[in-house]
């Protein structure tokens, strides 16, 4: 970030004794957002012809509109003045570093290292950790590469012509929504299929249809115990030799995506065909790891680097663009806006492409894991209803158009919350058919049109509706969206896609002083589980010491057991 560093002020430490709320770029920008309470996008516009032009940044293959959000050329200095005096430029750079910016587990986290080119070096406690890196991803490759060509055979020597990935939260969602992205790209004659969810469901659906002699498994899990994670693993070690009938067909049919050699070895893996990665990655970091192992495979190993390619072409922008033009900066600064400063609860991301399907499914763990937080770098509480307080961590969701538009979209353009929107669109379809892709983006671009302006009383009454029925057609508008624009979905894009929406997380975290690295969380209801589990499994009738309803649950869960 270094077109803005020399503007910087000095960069506040994690334990600043000032809260957030009393910097006085806060309570000026506060001050600002009061004042446009009665200001509409319709006023905005209106005041501005060029606004639709001039509220616009483009990098990385990527354009944004963000002309209507509820801000104007006064909010984006006051948002960037923010943005400075929390230090994020400080911040960025100490986590392009190496330092250890995740504070509360003493990590540094260095997910730009993973798709640093070969030239690159990155340093993390004086090692460079690039060189690490790519022989990983040259390992990924030539595994990539000879289930691809039909190299790897099975226990039957049959070619493997299923990979099924199993894992769960950061060791899912990635892969599954990359490998359905960029379903256009992959080798159709292979199979995709994951699992994740404990419920057997999951697994016995996965692979009902399958040949265990033509399946290879990759178990992700970093510690190689994730509960979830080696139930289904050992179920498939079963159901593999079920049909097989030899222990040996299991270094055939199985790889380890890990860190945990003596583990995978245990399972009967061959840990030549073991696939690490660092304690500086995180799991929702993880996609371009490898734990993408899945995703080199179905797209191969060019195409996975095309992903990193525009992966770190982000992170330059990120790293150098001046704030007004940088788009993670932006994007972070537009969710601050409108949850913090606006009240907005939360933010609906809605792509116009059928491939990103399960874009908002993993946006979800990457905003809400990293900002789900409600106290300080320092650990003192956030409270949003004490004076001084405020929001953070709004909730993302969403679905594919058009047929959000038939679900929800009802109530984003006349329910009572006001919910920002992120449009996701390109310009290019890959699957080309007579007037589809100008009928979706159509529908883009209206969508993004009626909730800015909506329809007035006066209209209506010019079209002679009926007066009793206006107040049900009558839409307010003065409803925030971006529209983010590409060329079309590449590899690529989708790296440049990813990264832009980490950065932005980054950028959240570092204005409202949170951790956006650790996930403490998850965990209170793994430790009870673990509990719970030996209790409803007993034989005997269990001692129970829960709350009165936890205890009555499971003794019914019991008894309908039998």
């Amino acid at each position: 970030m270094s077109g803005d560093a020399a503007s910087q002020t000095a960069c506040e430490t994690p334990f600043d004794a000032m809260a957030r709320s009393q910097l006085p770029a806060w309570q000026e920008t506060a001050r600002h957002a009061a004042s446009l309470e009665r200001t509409t996008l319709r006023d905005l516009f209106a005041a501005d012809p060029a606004r639709g032009t001039r509220l616009t940044a483009e990098a990385c293959g990527l354009y944004l509109d963000f002309s209507k959000q509820r801000l104007t050329g006064d909010t984006l200095q006051l948002l960037v003045k923010l943005a400075r005096s929390c230090g994020v430029a400080e911040r960025a750079e100490a986590m392009f570093g190496g330092e250890r910016i995740n504070v509360t587990e003493r990590r540094a986290v260095l997910h730009v290292a993973l798709r640093a080119p070969r030239s690159r070096q990155i340093f993390f406690d004086g090692e460079d950790v690039v060189p690490g890196v790519h022989a990983v991803l040259d390992a990924m490759a030539a595994c990539a590469t000879e289930v691809r060509d039909g190299r790897w055979t099975g226990h039957t020597g049959k070619p493997i012509r299923t990979v099924v990935n199993i894992g769960i939260g950061g060791s899912d969602l990635g892969p599954v929504m990359a490998c359905q992205a960029l379903r256009h790209s992959s080798d159709r004659s292979l199979t995709l299929r994951f699992v994740s969810n404990v419920d057997g469901t999951d697994f016995a659906e996965a692979v009902r249809d399958l040949d265990p002699a033509e399946t290879l498994f990759i178990v992700s899990s970093k510690t190689f115990t994730t509960q979830e994670t080696m139930a289904n693993a050992s179920s498939a070690r079963d159901w593999v030799l079920q049909a097989l009938k030899d222990e040996g067909a299991i270094a055939k049919h199985f790889v380890a995506v890990s860190t945990n050699a003596e583990a995978v070895a245990a399972f009967g893996i061959d840990t030549a065909n073991m696939f690490g990665f660092w304690d500086w990655v995180g799991g929702r970091y993880s996609m371009d790891s490898a734990i993408g192992l899945s995703t080199m495979i179905a797209i191969g190993p060019d195409g996975f680097r095309e992903m990193l390619a525009g992966f770190h072409a982000m992170d330059e922008h990120f790293r150098s663009a001046p704030f007004d033009e940088n788009l993670p900066v932006l994007m972070g600064l537009l969710a601050v806006w409108n949850t913090t400063f606006l009240g907005s609860r939360t933010i609906a991301v809605l792509p116009y492409d059928q491939y990103l399907a399960r874009f908002p499914a993993y946006l979800q763990q990457l905003t809400m894991e990293s900002c789900g937080k409600r106290v300080t770098l320092a650990g003192e509480p956030i409270d949003p209803c004490a004076e001084g307080g405020y929001t953070t961590g709004p909730i993302y969701w969403g679905e594919p158009g058009t047929n959000g538009q038939h679900s929800f979209y009802q109530l984003i353009h006349q329910g009572t919350e006001v919910i920002p929107c992120d449009f996701i669109a390109f310009a290019n379809s890959l699957n080309p058919l007579g007037r589809h892709h100008d009928l979706l983006m159509a529908n883009v671009f209206a969508q993004a049109e009626a909730l800015a302006f909506g329809k007035s009383a006066e209209q209506l009454a010019a079209e002679d509706c009926p007066e009793w029925l206006t107040p049900h057609r009558t839409f307010p508008g003065n409803r925030p969206s971006s529209t983010i624009l590409a060329e079309r979905l590449t590899p690529a894009v989708l790296g440049s896609l990813v990264a832009l929406y980490e950065h932005a997380v980054f950028v959240q975290g570092a204005i409202w002083n949170i951790n956006c690295f650790d996930q403490w969380g998850v965990e209170l209801g793994k430790q009870l589980a673990g509990r719970i589990v030996p209790e409803l499994e007993s034989a005997e009738e269990p001692e129970l010491t829960h709350d009165s309803s936890t205890n009555a649950l499971i003794r019914r869960y019991r008894r309908l057991r039998g």
